[in-house]
């Protein structure tokens, strides 16, 4: 699943290519890739409307249309958002176009057809996409570590698990709590109780410099992005930790080493992480 550097990139590629075109008519494929109201009113309801701009909030997409209302697009597993000419080849797996001015196209795709889009109305109340529930971005200057002690400094789960609790922390998925804790020192396996006050500052730390890092190393220019389909910007060669069970440590050189902790793999070095 993208994470918050993946998601923030298709954001600073996508945004300029929309802003300001009118969204002419849209093609939906897939009505149950439409969350929220039901396709056919989504349609109708943003037909004629201008793009003022795209933002993200953890992992979450969104467009704001003339009027202030909000498409809320969440990419999940394999979903894929890319802008493109009208006569541009399309990916395999694409399930909405938004048929923008001046010939562009936006264009949502999903292999394994998980995400989800939302129209939510400038005054509705928004009970459909959990953005209401996030915490805080990696880069507020409000998650020190007096927060992250106070939100997780008595839980018995794995420091790992509470890494992913979006409503803690949003954005931060399987690869990057790998990549954070390797940076920080931290057993993924540890519970998070355990934590010291001076290992509570160093992972508040940690936290932002890693996903900062990841974020510009991600960039990619549009005609790239395009001609990938929006996905080679994934998986980036500078991941140390993450996928690399068996390898060397890139800092001690022992054998790095992949365990199961809540359900999904987590890859530490057991001499550098205690």
């Amino acid at each position: 699943m993208p994470e918050l550097p993946e998601v923030e990139t298709v954001r600073r590629v996508i945004e300029p290519q929309i802003t300001g075109r009118s969204i002419e008519s849209v093609t939906i494929r897939r009505n149950e890739i439409i969350a929220h109201p039901d396709a056919g009113e989504f349609v109708s309801l943003i037909a004629g409307k201008s793009i003022r701009g795209m933002y993200r909030r953890g992992k979450f997409l969104i467009i704001i249309l003339e009027g202030n209302d909000t498409i809320v697009i969440h990419l999940r597993m394999t979903g894929s958002l890319i802008a493109a000419p009208a006569d541009y080849p399309e990916e395999k797996h694409t399930h909405i176009i938004f048929h923008l001015g001046d010939g562009m196209e936006l264009r949502f795709s999903d292999q394994r057809r998980f995400g989800r889009l939302w129209l939510i109305g400038k005054d509705e109340h928004d009970s459909y996409t959990g953005l209401s529930k996030l915490g805080l971005e990696p880069s507020d200057f409000r998650l020190n570590a007096a927060y992250l002690k106070e939100r997780l400094g008595k839980r018995r789960k794995s420091i790992k698990e509470c890494l992913l609790d979006q409503s803690v922390i949003t954005g931060i998925g399987n690869i990057y709590s790998d990549e954070i804790l390797f940076g920080a020192g931290i057993s993924p396996q540890r519970e998070a109780r355990t934590l010291s006050d001076d290992e509570w500052c160093h992972l508040s730390s940690t936290i932002p410099a890693v996903m900062e890092f990841f974020t510009e190393k991600n960039m990619i220019d549009s005609e790239e992005y395009l001609r990938t389909g929006g996905k080679e910007y994934r998986n980036t060669p500078y991941i140390r930790i993450y996928g690399h069970d068996g390898e060397p440590c890139p800092v001690c050189g022992n054998k790095l080493r992949r365990i199961t902790i809540g359900g999904r793999g987590s890859t530490f070095c057991p001499v550098c992480q205690c």
